[in-house]
């Protein structure tokens, strides 16, 4: 008899406790399978769209490949407005300025070069974005644009054109020496790197033969 006024008393517990507890229990019982969903939809949701930017960039290349310029350049506007913190708005926005310099729109250019430098977090598409900035600057002669945008955040890995590409600039503003020493960096950092670049060399022999014609 003991033993049962013990079970009932342990059982009788167990009702006040769960009348007491049972409600916030299960209110987190459910609020934890909520959060389990929600973070899967959460996650379904983010390859979805991945899968979807990727589809529209791939189709992007397949344009710019087969020169519709238009179409391509209207694809980029979607790919940037719809997935617009992912790589491929990055890589959208390179080739939209590519494009754009083709067909001799170059403030359109430097617009999508400062889009993707205001709006990536990533570094290396950033200083990538930079570079090209300052090659279209040379190219319009504003090489003194062209060394301030050098000047800002390049990742190492970019090290080699970043100064290849501020040799141009010094030679375009006749610090000859300058540009030298900027391209010479160019190709001992690329070695070093094991890093290929092209034309420097050229640019150095160049440099030389105009020397030896003075």
């Amino acid at each position: 008899m003991a033993e049962l006024r013990t079970e009932e008393e342990q059982l009788e517990a167990i009702k006040r406790w769960w009348k007491e507890n049972g409600t916030a229990l299960i209110a987190g019982v459910a609020i934890a399978i909520a959060g389990v969903v929600g973070w899967n939809a959460w996650q379904n949701y983010q390859e979805n769209q991945s899968a979807s930017a990727s589809m529209r960039y791939q189709h992007l290349v397949n344009l710019t490949d087969s020169g519709e310029i238009d179409e391509a350049r209207s694809l980029v506007a979607e790919i940037t407005d719809n997935h617009g913190r992912t790589l491929y708005a990055d890589l959208a926005r390179l080739i939209d300025a590519r494009l754009a310099v083709e067909t001799g729109d170059l403030d359109a250019a430097r617009a999508a070069l400062e889009g993707v430098i205001e709006s990536s977090s990533r570094d290396y598409m950033q200083g990538l974005a930079r570079l090209r900035l300052a090659r279209l600057q040379v190219a319009a002669g504003d090489a003194e644009a062209a060394l301030d945008t050098l000047a800002r955040d390049i990742p190492a890995a970019l090290a080699a054109q970043q100064a290849d590409v501020r040799g141009d600039a010094l030679q375009h503003l006749g610090r000859t020496d300058e540009a030298r020493q900027a391209w010479q960096e160019a190709l001992a950092v690329a070695e070093q790197r094991n890093q290929p670049i092209y034309g420097v060399q050229l640019k150095l022999d160049d440099l030389g033969a105009e020397e030896a014609t003075l």
